[in-house]
């Protein structure tokens, strides 16, 4: 394989990077809307679920951008001569973190009390597998790939050096802690005890995953695993104040 690999569609070549961002999102938002659709519909004419999707959207455009400016090393700021290359980096954690934000202060403003995250879980770990594998075909330029390596799965992208595939690793990842989440979802569990679960799991993922890329960490650690550290604490709290929300598995076992 030749990296980076460039989809040709109608005859014209396209980034691999691209297409798969752009099935992500498709794919994330139909399948959490086949989930609402099983859901109970809104007593209130004014059903604020859509608003949610809009406000998560935002929050997670903010979020990855600002965490990816963040993450960025003193020579990768000093390489910068166009305000438009600041638009092309993005990072999921930053994402997940702003979109949570910006669904909660939705929530406040609807005045919405219950926990609604569990619907998300399918989307993200869907959406996650399919933009990684944009990153993996994209190759060097991604800046995804991890450190050099022996190890016989090492992944030559072009610039003769093996390297850890992490966003294969993050594929699999990804859709083995799904399975684990749908599993819990088997049984009895507490509203939103589905999405703290899986944001958990994902959080400590990248915090470990991330010592084996070459990454700017000027304090031990990079940004993206600080927000990673902050998330996972977020989520013990989260799960253990949710223990007073109202009990969905026992009705719908179809959520995840």
């Amino acid at each position: 394989m030749t990296f980076p690999v460039v989809f040709h569609i109608f005859g014209r070549p396209i980034a691999s990077h691209e297409v798969c961002e752009l099935a992500a999102y498709t794919v994330g938002v139909q399948t959490y809307l086949i989930i609402q659709r099983r859901q109970p519909k809104a007593s209130s004419r004014r059903d604020p679920g859509l608003w949610l999707v809009v406000w998560c959207a935002l929050g997670a455009m903010v979020g990855s951008k600002l965490l990816a400016w963040i993450e960025m090393s003193p020579d990768e700021i000093a390489q910068i001569n166009d305000w438009r290359s600041l638009l092309g980096g993005k990072t999921i954690v930053g994402g997940l973190l702003g979109g949570w934000i910006a669904v909660e202060l939705a929530k406040k403003y609807f005045g919405i009390t219950q926990r609604t995250g569990d619907a998300y879980v399918a989307p993200l770990v869907l959406g996650i597998a399919i933009g990684r594998i944009g990153c993996f075909l994209t190759g060097l330029p991604d800046h995804t790939y991890g450190i050099a390596t022996n190890l016989p799965w090492g992944v030559d992208f072009g610039d003769g050096i093996r390297r850890h595939p992490t966003q294969l690793y993050e594929i699999a990842f990804a859709l083995l802690w799904g399975l684990v989440v749908w599993i819990r979802s088997r049984w009895p569990y507490a509203r939103g005890e589905l999405f703290r679960l899986f944001m958990f799991g994902y959080f400590s993922f990248r915090l470990l995953v991330e010592f084996i890329k070459p990454v700017y960490r000027p304090e031990g650690l990079s940004a993206i695993q600080w927000a990673c550290v902050a998330g996972i604490c977020i989520c013990v709290y989260s799960m253990q104040t949710g223990r007073q929300q109202p009990i969905a598995g026992e009705v719908h076992h179809d959520r995840i």
